[in-house]
């Protein structure tokens, strides 16, 4: 029960809904930005693999002589 009340504590609904808009605003900038970011190091990886498998075949090719 406390817990509850504890919790009920940070819960807050405006009244004048507008007071939203600046969270609406911050929650999708914060979005866009994660995406942007998880896809630069999705592109950094896929460099990074395309290396190391270059570098596994020139290894290969380097114990077969």
């Amino acid at each position: 029960m406390l817990l509850f009340f504890t919790l009920q504590l940070f819960l807050y609904f405006p009244e004048d809904k507008s007071e939203y808009i600046p969270a609406a605003f911050t929650m999708l900038l914060f979005g866009v930005a994660a995406v942007v970011t998880m896809k630069f190091i999705i592109r950094i990886s896929k460099k990074e693999a395309q290396a190391a498998k270059q570098l596994e075949e020139k290894l290969k090719d380097s114990n077969r002589e």
